[in-house]
C-alpha cells in the first residue's frame, strides 16, 4: 500500500476535465440506446459486519446495458459522439433521441470505428457500432480468449489477431487506423491523441452519478471508494466525478495488480512509466502503461494505491459471489483492495478505516458473460 504524496485539491481544469457535467452528457446521449438504464448498488451487510464497518456497496456493473461490463458506457458513448460529429459535419443536426433514426445511421454507414481491446472495450466499441449504424473493428492480442471474439462477431464486429500483448494489439490499430483513415477508439491517451479518450472516460462517470444518487438518497456520501485500475481510465473518472460532486470529504483508493502496476508505479516515480515484465492472470487489468489522461487526474485526486496478487482477488471474488454478486477476479479486484486494507491494522488506521465507514466498491464485470441476459443496446 502506497500514500500518494502528491495529493493535491480539485481544480477547475480538473472539473472541465472530468465533472458533474458530464455525467448528464453521456445519460443524455446514451439515451438512445434501448437498453441503457441505471445498475444497482448492492448492499453487502454481512461484508460490512465482518470488516467492522458501517455499510459496503457495490456497483452492478456486471448488468451493463447487457455488455456484462462497466465499458458498455465508455466506448458507446465515445461512438455517439463520433456519429454525431460526422452526422454534423454532414450538415444534420443531430438531438440525442435522433442518433439511432435512419437519416443518421446513413451517415453512420460509412464510418469505420476501429480499437484494441483485451475484451469488454471492443464489445462496447462494437455494440456502439451496430447501435447507430457504424462498422466496428476490433483487434485483440493472442491472449485474449476466443469467447471475447465469438460475443465481438456477434455483435457484428471485425475480429483480428495481433500481438502477443495488449499493446501490441493497440499499436496495430493505431497504425491500421492511420493507414485507412478509420476513426480510433481508444481506452487509452497518449500525446497527440486525447479526444476520443477523454470522451471514453467521461462516458463512466454516468455510473459513479447512479452510485452517489443512491447514496445520497441514503444515508450520505461514500466515505471511502475503492476502484480498480487497468490504464486508469474508470478509476480517473471516479475521483474526477465524485471530487466535484463531494469534494474532499472522502478517501479515493485506487487498486491495481501486483503483476501491472502501471498507475502506481507513475505516481511513485512522478512520471510516466512503461512496465516491463510483470505477470498477472487478471486480464483486463493487466496494463503495462497509464493513460496520460488518467494519470494526470489520479497523480493528484487519489490519496492511496493498493496492490493485490491474483489469489487476493480470486478470493474477493468467491467472497462477492457467495453475496449473490458474480464477478470475475478483475471485476472483484477493487474489494480485494479494501478486504487487504482492513486487514492490515496500520493501513486500517491511516485510511481512516472504522466503523462508521461507508465504502463505495465497483463490480466491473460479470465472472461468466455467458450467465448475463443480452439485450440490444
Amino acid at each position: 500500500m502506497f500514500l500518494n504524496p502528491s495529493r493535491g485539491a480539485y481544480r477547475p481544469q480538473d472539473r472541465d476535465m472530468i465533472g458533474a457535467p458530464h455525467a448528464y452528457e453521456v445519460r443524455s446521449l446514451l439515451g438512445a440506446c434501448p437498453a441503457h438504464g441505471a445498475t444497482p448498488l448492492l448492499p453487502l451487510s454481512a461484508i460490512a459486519t465482518e470488516l467492522g464497518l458501517a455499510e459496503v456497496y457495490l456497483k452492478a456493473e456486471w448488468l451493463r446495458m447487457g455488455l456484462s461490463s462497466f465499458k458498455a458506457l465508455g466506448g458507446a458513448y465515445a461512438v455517439a459522439l463520433l456519429v454525431k460529429a460526422r452526422a454534423e459535419a454532414a450538415g444534420r443536426p443531430v438531438a440525442p433521441a435522433d442518433l439511432a433514426s435512419p437519416p443518421i445511421r446513413a451517415v453512420a454507414a460509412g464510418m469505420t470505428l476501429v480499437c484494441a481491446s483485451a475484451g469488454n472495450h471492443g464489445l462496447s466499441v462494437a455494440a456502439g457500432a451496430n447501435a447507430f449504424g457504424a462498422r466496428a473493428v476490433v483487434f485483440l492480442s493472442e491472449a485474449v480468449s476466443e469467447t471475447f471474439a465469438v460475443r465481438l462477431r456477434d455483435r457484428g464486429a471485425v475480429v483480428e489477431r495481433a500481438g502477443a500483448t495488449y499493446e501490441e494489439s493497440m499499436e496495430r490499430a493505431t497504425a491500421v487506423a492511420h493507414a485507412r483513415g478509420w476513426d480510433l477508439v481508444s481506452d487509452s491517451s497518449w500525446p497527440g491523441y486525447i479526444t476520443t479518450p477523454l470522451d471514453v472516460m467521461r462516458g463512466y462517470t454516468a455510473l459513479f452519478e447512479e452510485a452517489a444518487d443512491t447514496l445520497e438518497a441514503a444515508d450520505g456520501p461514500a466515505s471511502h471508494v475503492f476502484v480498480q485500475a487497468g490504464v486508469g481510465g474508470l478509476a480517473a473518472a471516479g475521483a474526477g466525478y465524485l471530487r466535484d460532486r463531494w469534494g474532499e470529504d472522502f478517501t479515493f483508493v485506487v487498486v491495481e495488480p501486483e503483476g501491472a502496476s502501471c498507475v502506481l508505479e507513475s505516481v511513485r516515480q512522478g512520471r510516466f512509466v512503461r512496465l516491463t515484465g510483470g505477470v498477472t492472470t487478471l486480464g483486463r487489468l493487466d496494463c503495462k502503461e497509464p493513460s496520460l489522461l488518467a494519470l494526470e487526474l489520479l497523480s493528484r485526486l487519489a490519496d492511496a494505491f493498493v496492490l493485490v496478487s491474483d489469489a487476493q482477488a480470486d478470493l474477493a471474488a468467491a467472497r462477492l459471489a457467495a453475496q449473490g454478486a458474480p464477478v470475475s477476479p478483475c471485476g472483484a479486484a477493487g474489494a480485494a483492495g479494501l478486504f487487504a486494507a482492513c486487514r492490515d491494522n496500520s493501513w486500517r488506521t491511516r485510511l481512516g478505516l472504522g466503523d462508521r465507514s461507508r465504502v463505495l466498491l465497483i463490480g466491473t464485470e460479470a465472472a461468466d458473460p455467458s450467465d448475463i441476459p443480452s439485450t440490444s443496446p
